[in-house]
């Protein structure tokens, strides 16, 4: 992980969990040095927050933490249910054997950070997993659009995961999604990956709630 990864993770979990409230300037001076780092991965990674939203980056008066709009957030889960699904349900027709495979193979590498509760680990090869059924589609402009979205939605997919049991329950829904994809069962691929990224977005709506939450 590079130093702006790093940066950008720690801030994303900030900001989305209520610990740096909206407003809030960040300073990419005082970032570096809270961070032992140059200004340069603090730039990069501020310049990733801004795209997924979590942050402002206003002319002439630096950065600054945006305020999360919930409705927002759920317009976005609901456009990448819509965009994955039919990923899936393309996929389900489309992949070759070589990409089923490795799709299942994917999955299994899952497995291990699932049982263990390794969020990072578990996040990385999620990654994968997805990136394999969005490019099981066959269809680029499909793929683009996915991609587009899944990165306004990033911060809370990966944060969801911190949720107790989330982890287990979404290695189960990629189990039930490979199984339709390798089946060649289009419509229950596409309606396994929908309510998957519903479940995304109520585990997220319900981190989101418990940090407006007071102690």
């Amino acid at each position: 992980m590079s130093l702006a990864d790093q940066v950008s993770a720690a801030l994303e979990k900030e900001i989305v969990l209520g610990e740096l409230a909206p407003g809030l300037h960040l300073d990419e001076g005082s970032l570096a040095a809270r961070f032992g780092t140059s200004r340069t991965p603090v730039r990069e990674a501020l310049t990733r927050l801004a795209a997924s939203g979590l942050v402002e980056l206003r002319p002439r008066r630096g950065a600054a933490v945006a305020e999360i709009d919930e409705a927002v957030m759920a317009q976005r889960f609901e456009a990448l249910a819509g965009l994955e699904g039919l990923c899936a349900y393309y996929a389900a027709e489309r992949m070759t054997d070589i990409q089923r495979r490795a799709l299942r193979d994917a999955h299994r590498r899952c497995r291990g950070p699932a049982e263990s509760g390794d969020v990072d680990r578990y996040d990385a090869a999620d990654m994968i997993f997805h990136r394999l059924l969005m490019e099981g589609c066959r269809n680029d402009i499909l793929i683009e659009q996915t991609i587009a979205v899944r990165r306004l939605v990033k911060p809370w997919r990966r944060l969801q995961l911190v949720g107790a049991g989330r982890i287990e329950a979404s290695w189960a829904e990629h189990e039930a999604i490979v199984a339709a994809v390798i089946e060649g069962d289009a419509a229950a691929a596409e309606r396994l990956t929908r309510t998957h990224v519903d479940h995304q977005s109520r585990a997220a709506d319900k981190l989101l709630g418990a940090a407006a939450r007071p102690d």
